[in-house]
């Protein structure tokens, strides 16, 4: 009853613009600021200012440039240019280019063959800077047409494309199969969409497991696979499968949110594994954040309990 609540909530204060622009004026203000914590910049040169500091500290990244669900083709087409430029920029200041794109941004509901044509065109791009593109998933009603499209621009040649595959669907095991088969890279996530109980599981435990049992399939038969995760047992159970089985740190990635657990981020960095830093970045981060909260409200406790990790040094 109270996550309904507080999602229908979160929602309705995602889409205010008067709230928007009064939270706008300050949530990203100053280096220290809440929503500058979480978000890698409102402009480019933010944004290469932050991608130079992860750099530095030994992280790699993957951009997003925020924005989803666009209504109308104009709008697919502004975000796609968006992209465009941001693999331009970011490869012409000399920083590795991989990007991180909804499919619902660059108008898959809206007009699917523009939504494939956009892609070909980011992911051809990215290419010219040697860089990659992940697919994100989204809810359910768009695993299908999403992994159409990515086969789709698979087919065509292109293999600097990855997918995104969520633990809590009881589909995944057969979506994991039908990805494992091309020898395309997979990022894992637990998934954090509003699911029916017929389709996903509804308990903590059971996505945990699905979580481990795909995390050892990837880490057997996958192609680098991306394991994005904040929990500390899925990263120990990730870690001993690995270890157990003579499988190296540099065969797989672990892949976190911007701003969140940097204390762990850093742990592992210096246990010697690869860690990828997810930054979303653009003017769009308050419905970003609202939209994030909304599809699962137990992330504001989440979200609290990172800052507090590090303020205590676990």
């Amino acid at each position: 009853m109270f996550e309904s609540i507080a999602r229908t909530l979160f929602l309705l204060v995602s889409k205010s613009r008067l709230l928007k622009r009064a939270v706008s004026r300050y949530g990203t203000r100053g280096p220290h600021s809440f929503a500058r914590r979480f978000i890698g910049g409102e402009t480019f040169d933010e944004l290469i200012a932050t991608l130079h500091t992860l750099s530095h500290q030994g992280f790699s990244h993957t951009l997003n440039h925020l924005g989803e669900h666009v209504t109308s083709r104009d709008a697919a087409h502004t975000a796609s240019a968006d992209y465009l430029d941001t693999v331009d920029r970011v490869g012409l200041a000399g920083l590795p280019c991989k990007i991180s794109v909804k499919l619902s941004q660059i108008g898959l509901e809206t007009d699917r063959g523009l939504c494939v044509e956009n892609l070909r065109q980011i992911v051809t791009a990215a290419k010219r800077h040697g860089g990659f593109v992940r697919i994100d998933m989204e809810g359910s009603a768009l695993i299908d047409q999403t992994l159409e499209i990515f086969e789709r621009v698979w087919a065509d040649g292109h293999r600097n494309v990855g997918v995104v595959l969520q633990s809590y669907l009881y589909r995944t095991s057969a979506d994991l199969e039908r990805v494992l088969n091309l020898g395309a890279r997979v990022r894992l996530v637990k998934g954090a969409y509003n699911e029916h109980p017929d389709i996903a599981y509804p308990l903590k435990a059971d996505v945990d497991a699905a979580f481990v049992h795909l995390s050892h399939r990837l880490l057997r038969e996958g192609t680098t696979p991306a394991f994005a995760t904040h929990d500390p047992q899925m990263i120990t159970a990730i870690r001993a499968f690995a270890r157990d089985h003579g499988i190296g740190n540099e065969a797989f990635e672990f892949q976190m949110l911007y701003g969140v657990r940097r204390d762990l981020q850093m742990a592992l960095l210096a246990d010697g594994y690869a860690v990828r830093i997810y930054v979303p970045f653009g003017l769009e981060w308050f419905p970003y954040f609202m939209r994030r909260l909304a599809e699962r409200p137990a992330n504001v406790g989440f979200v609290i309990k990172s800052v507090l990790y590090e303020q205590r040094g676990s």
